[in-house]
């Protein structure tokens, strides 16, 4: 299993004929353009798609990359609406909360419920996306996560079972610590850890935290240091220092930036 990291919450996980996406969301830096994170190169042989939620850093692309590889979309039932007998899902690009963008494949689910789409077994996770404020200079907006703000929407985490291997993907999510008691030694944990001056997700502390509940095998912190909004920087994050925390638990900790992958051996 080959699991590749395109900064944000975006990851390409390969093994035997699954090419998984998650989150093909937009890199939202410099006049806002949105440019892919997932390299289009990799959007025909994608197989399936997750979504965690509906932020532009994670959702942008979406629709695109389905149209593209014929993938499956895996979302949170919110995410989903019939509307007058169509299928619509929260338009990626649309402003507000639109369900505008009719989709034919896709599989939802809820927290808490189980579903198996083409061999893999897929486990809703109880996420909370925080406040996210917006700084423009000497001016700054707080969006808070609710029934009409589009920030957040369809939050969920995912459990996916594939050829041996467990993986769980948090998105941006604060800590759950009852909650993710549910989670058993995944052997991957992708987990975010760029909340310390945003508080949209956890910080390195928090996930610290959570790792010590959920004890995966491998941890691959993402959704910090991002370009975005003029800076390279947005929800920083010192990931030499949450890499070595990890270690002390025993546990392996591995830093990925744009591109990089990491290969998963199989079981003896």
């Amino acid at each position: 299993m080959k699991i590749t990291h395109f900064l944000y919450n975006a990851f390409i996980i390969e093994s035997g004929h699954k090419k998984i996406a998650i989150d093909p969301g937009g890199l939202m830096f410099y006049f806002f353009r949105f440019t892919t994170l997932i390299p289009k190169s990799e959007w025909k042989s994608i197989t399936h798609i997750f979504v965690t939620h509906g932020d532009p850093d994670h959702y942008w692309h979406v629709d695109r990359v389905a149209e593209v590889s014929n993938a499956p979309i895996i979302c949170n039932k919110t995410m989903v609406r019939n509307i007058n007998g169509k299928n619509l899902m929260l338009g990626p690009r649309d402003k507000g909360l639109a369900f505008t963008t009719e989709i034919h494949n896709f599989h939802t689910l809820a927290v808490d419920e189980i579903i198996e789409v083409d061999g893999v077994s897929i486990t809703g996770i109880k996420t909370t996306h925080g406040s996210l404020t917006l700084k423009f200079g000497p001016f700054s907006k707080t969006l808070h996560p609710g029934p009409q703000e589009r920030v957040g929407w369809g939050a969920i985490g995912f459990e996916i079972e594939l050829n041996g291997k467990k993986i769980v993907n948090l998105g941006d999510t604060l800590l759950h610590e009852k909650e993710w008691q549910k989670i058993h030694e995944p052997d991957v944990l992708m987990i975010p850890i760029g909340g310390k001056i945003i508080h949209n997700t956890m910080d390195e502390q928090e996930a610290l935290q959570a790792i010590s509940i959920i004890k995966p095998k491998l941890v691959i912190p993402c959704h910090y240091n991002c370009p975005a909004f003029f800076t390279k920087k947005y929800n920083p994050a010192a990931d030499m220092m949450f890499k070595k925390e990890v270690e002390k638990m025993g546990i392996e900790c591995v830093i990925l930036k744009m591109g990089d992958s990491v290969d998963l051996k199989n079981d003896e």
